[in-house]
């Protein structure tokens, strides 16, 4: 596994680069580049997370379950 970094050429159409260093508030072409590649990164590992974790709650309540609770939580205030 390699952790240092890697220098590289590529093309990247200058209008999505320009957008790319508008969105992340970058300085510089290359903290643009590297602010992409980690917030790509870390979106990937939240919806490798949220897919593993789906359905592993089986005691999880409910969207019936919470709607039913907001009812009878209104019916005993009511009183």
């Amino acid at each position: 596994m390699y952790f240092g970094s890697m220098k590289t050429t590529i093309d990247i159409p200058e209008k999505s680069l320009r957008e790319a260093i508008k969105h992340t508030g970058a300085k510089t072409k290359r903290d643009a580049v590297v602010t992409a590649i980690s917030e790509f990164n870390r979106r990937r590992r939240l919806e490798e997370l949220a897919e593993r974790i789906q359905g592993s709650c089986p005691d999880f309540m409910t969207q019936t379950d919470l709607r039913r609770m907001r009812q009878d939580h209104k019916w005993e205030t009511a009183r």
